[in-house]
């Protein structure tokens, strides 16, 4: 009995439980709250949101991190106090930290699996199923 627990307990792990990363995808789509103000969730494949998404992944913030000039010059429509905005936005939903001492940020774990996925989910999923019903 005892060895057919341990395998028991062995094999729940492997279950495929979507809970969790519904969980982490409702918490970065839902409204943050601070103390002072509400910050909107992120929209992961339209738009604004998806600009930033992308700049956020580019190789070289992965190194050292990111500043707010950095995101202007890949956001050029983008003022500083926009970009500021759109940085405390981003920590309040926990996808990116503040490197301490300096002005200088970088993606939490939750801020990379999260925009990975919904940009595998968008390139593999959703452009091919549209590319299918355009075409017939």
């Amino acid at each position: 009995m005892w060895a057919s627990n341990q395998l028991y307990f062995k094999y729940i792990p492997s279950i495929d439980d979507p809970t969790m990363a519904l969980k982490k995808l409702e918490k970065i789509s839902k409204p943050a709250c601070d103390s002072k103000r509400t910050y909107r969730g992120f929209n992961l494949s339209h738009g604004d949101d998806l600009d930033l998404l992308l700049t956020l992944l580019r190789g070289e913030f992965n190194i050292s991190g990111f500043q707010n000039a950095n995101i202007r010059m890949y956001l050029p429509d983008k003022t500083s106090q926009q970009v500021c905005r759109l940085i405390k936005r981003l920590r309040k939903h926990g996808l990116v930290r503040k490197i301490r001492n300096t002005y200088k940020y970088y993606l939490t774990t939750l801020g990379r699996t999260v925009i990975l996925t919904s940009l595998k989910r968008r390139e593999m999923f959703v452009i091919p199923y549209l590319m299918g019903t355009l075409t017939t």
